[in-house]
């Protein structure tokens, strides 16, 4: 399918350079696996989203505390 999209010259000019070396004379098939790479990346996303918010209370008030104590320390360290 075709369709038009808005691209700055920076970034048609990029295309263009990554598509050269790759033997190609367009960037449509970089434009796709951009497409198709975010796609992916959200699906994933969403996925895991849905996974944590599955756990929603799995942990019992106490192991929840626990576990809150425990990032407390680990970020006060990272600092």
């Amino acid at each position: 399918m075709r369709t038009t999209i808005e691209l700055s010259n920076e970034q048609r000019a990029r295309l263009l350079d990554i598509a050269a070396r790759r033997g190609e004379k367009g960037f449509s098939r970089i434009v796709q696996e951009a497409i198709d790479h975010y796609l992916e990346r959200e699906a994933s996303r969403a996925d895991r989203i849905e996974a944590a918010l599955s756990l929603q209370g799995v942990l019992s008030e106490r192991e929840a505390d626990q576990f809150r104590a425990s990032i407390s320390r680990l970020r006060d360290r990272w600092r």
